[in-house]
């Protein structure tokens, strides 16, 4: 049997609470680890990592998880509400239906991961990245993405509003039937955006930003009229 306080890698294991209060202390890496349901909150695993790991339903609210890794991990419907993610970083990751609601995501980065249907509502955030993203049906009102480039994020279904886009890019993105409600987009350049499903009137929260013609033409069209 592996000895759980050997120091930094544990692989392989099924893990309860009780295993991760015998390896706090030093930050360790979980290689294949099956976290399944595991009730983590309110530990401090600061600069751990977790490798391939298994976290559905995990229950991690209230936990100290900054500068945390998380790569090719497995967590739908994990709990991490109320968490501190401060300078995590997410790769190719699966948290579909997670709750991040009232998280503190300073500088966390999401890249090449699918977060379908979380929710991001009350985030403490600044710097939040997300890049080649699957946010389809997430919840993210009033989060700010103002002056940044959004690679590759798919907002199809997403809860958008009092969103703030004023400056930001989009390239290979999504906003296919988004609430947009009270977002904002001065000076966003949307011409790299997929903006099907979108009404003529949600259009006026598009004041300021730039769309293509073949765009104007989609929008024009859902009220009859054509652009030639």
């Amino acid at each position: 049997m592996d000895d759980l306080s050997a120091p930094h890698i544990v692989r392989d294991r099924k893990l309860e609470r009780r295993d991760i209060e015998a390896l706090v202390g030093d930050p360790r890496h979980l290689s294949n680890c099956d976290l399944e349901e595991a009730d983590l909150s309110g530990l401090d695993l600061s600069g751990w990592t977790f490798e391939q790991c298994s976290l559905r339903h995990a229950k991690l609210a209230g936990a100290k998880l900054e500068q945390t890794r998380w790569r090719s991990c497995r967590g739908a419907f994990a709990d991490f509400i109320g968490c501190d993610l401060s300078d995590a970083t997410f790769t190719a990751c699966d948290f579909n239906n997670s709750a991040l609601r009232h998280a503190m995501l300073q500088g966390t980065r999401f890249s090449r991961s699918k977060l379908t249907g979380a929710d991001l509502s009350d985030l403490k955030a600044l710097e939040v990245h997300f890049d080649e993203t699957l946010l389809i049906g997430a919840k993210l009102p009033g989060l700010s993405f103002r002056r940044t480039t959004l690679h590759q994020i798919d907002f199809s279904q997403a809860d958008l509003r009092k969103v703030d886009f004023r400056m930001s890019t989009f390239e290979g993105c999504s906003l296919r039937d988004a609430q947009v409600d009270g977002a904002r987009f001065e000076g966003a350049d949307l011409r790299g955006a997929d903006l099907g499903g979108i009404t003529l009137g949600d259009a006026r929260q598009f004041r300021g930003a730039t769309i293509s013609r073949d765009q104007a033409a989609l929008l024009l069209g859902e009220v009859g009229l054509k652009v030639r």
